[in-house]
């Protein structure tokens, strides 16, 4: 695209191109479903819509000192949180787009050594960062995950408990991301979307980077998830609970 629109062609045959690219291959003899809209990006997003939503850009791994920021502790309680997942010894949990691992080696903890925490991300410098985290804190119960912009490459139907940290209104194929997780999922396991509420004035964060909860319930739907419940009582953000039937 960059190319192209370098080189002088018209803008018109850009966001066509655009629009092609967003759509999905489909089975022959079949037309090919159209799941995202492109539109023109706004200043904090990629320009592509999905049921409604602009997806934002995704923060590089040059930002990994903010997710390490002390104040994170008090802005986001992460021990409250923790405690709203019901996690236990044994458990088997993957922390998507893990970033540093924030979450991960916390994680860790309460599943003990029985358990495991696959920690996702996309970028081989943030993969790295991890596990210089991981191993700082002895964190071996922590297996680092290089995954996909459509894949987290987790088992099939080995996970009990999936998570997404401010982390979900980034993705790219949303979509097929949570198909992925979904197929990852034990009967019966846990999705669990924590983003900073939207709409809300005390929440200083940029609105493409927050999530009202009904829209999480509207994705969320597409896959037939069964929501369980929903912790509002973090600083800025809501968890929103569901489960694989």
């Amino acid at each position: 695209m960059i190319v192209q629109v370098r080189s002088g062609r018209k803008p018109a045959l850009v966001f066509l191109l655009l629009f092609h690219a967003f759509a999905l291959p489909a089975t022959a003899g079949e037309p090919a479903p159209v799941r995202y809209t492109a539109v023109p990006a706004s200043a904090d997003g990629i320009g592509k819509v999905y049921l409604g939503r602009e997806i934002a850009k995704v923060m590089s791994f040059h930002g990994a000192e903010w997710l390490e920021r002390p104040e994170r502790v008090e802005e986001e309680r992460p021990e409250r949180l923790l405690s709203a997942l019901d996690l236990t010894p044994g458990m088997t949990v993957a922390d998507i787009g893990a970033g540093t691992g924030y979450y991960s080696w916390r994680i860790a903890q309460r599943v003990g050594m029985g358990g495991t925490v696959y920690a996702v991300d996309i970028q081989p410098e943030m993969i790295k960062l991890l596990e210089q985290q991981m191993s700082r804190r002895a964190a071996v119960n922590v297996k680092a995950v290089l995954g996909t912009l459509t894949d987290p490459r987790l088992p099939p139907a080995g996970v009990d408990l999936a998570l997404m940290v401010d982390v979900y209104h980034e993705l790219e194929y949303p979509y097929e991301m949570l198909t992925a997780i979904v197929r990852a999922l034990k009967p019966g396991g846990r999705l669990v979307f924590v983003e900073f509420r939207a709409g809300d004035a005390s929440v200083p964060i940029k609105a493409l980077h927050t999530m009202s909860e009904a829209q999480v319930h509207r994705e969320a739907a597409v896959h037939a998830l069964a929501w369980v419940k929903t912790a509002r009582d973090l600083p800025w953000q809501h968890a929103v609970v569901f489960r694989k039937p």
